[in-house]
């Protein structure tokens, strides 16, 4: 990969060899490595290794999870909040695994459509909830930094399964207590 990004450089009318770029091949391949980490873990397992069980059966939500993903058209980054909310059935999951969920599909190409159907279909699988929503606000740097350089502009999706989907009343309870910290 390494070899790759010089002859990006070159392409790009840089000089590998110059002072600011000479480490810069070694840095680009570790970088992308590391934003793409997500393709080398397991969603399922990481959500079953921590699940408990409890008597509880109104919603869970963790929201506001940063997170950074690229986009797998430009290969640019997109940044933003995930809220991931499920309704258990006598089992819960430890908080800490729906944010590390939210990351190893992050941490893959990306579009953040796909990604939010990713998030709750492993939610559902792994737990067998009532339900699970997922609800993702996102700055693209594709429409940021290039195109119709919107920097403003925040991209929302939903995933929305069971009581979440079929209950406008549970979906309506979500999105205040999604809203609730936007004061």
């Amino acid at each position: 990969m390494e070899s790759r990004v010089r002859d990006i450089l070159i392409e790009l009318g840089e000089d590998p060899d110059r002072d600011g770029l000479q480490k810069t091949p070694k840095r680009v391949a570790k970088a992308l490595r590391d934003l793409t980490s997500g393709y080398h873990e397991d969603p399922l397992e990481i959500l079953r290794s921590a699940v408990f069980d409890v008597d509880h059966q109104e919603i869970v939500l963790v929201r506001d999870i940063d997170f950074a993903s690229l986009c797998e058209h430009h290969m640019l980054p997109f940044l933003g909040k995930a809220h991931v909310a499920y309704l258990p059935r006598g089992r819960v999951v430890g908080l800490s695994k729906l944010a590390r969920v939210v990351d190893v599909y992050a941490r893959r190409l990306q579009v953040q459509e796909r990604m939010t159907t990713q998030i709750a279909r492993a939610l559902q699988e792994a737990l067998d909830p009532a339900g699970v929503a997922v609800v993702i606000e996102a700055t693209h740097m594709c429409m940021a930094m290039r195109g119709v350089k919107k920097s403003n502009a925040v991209t929302v999706t939903s995933a929305m399964l069971g009581e979440f989907h079929e209950d406008p009343a549970t979906r309506a309870e979500l999105m205040k207590l999604i809203t609730m910290g936007n004061r």
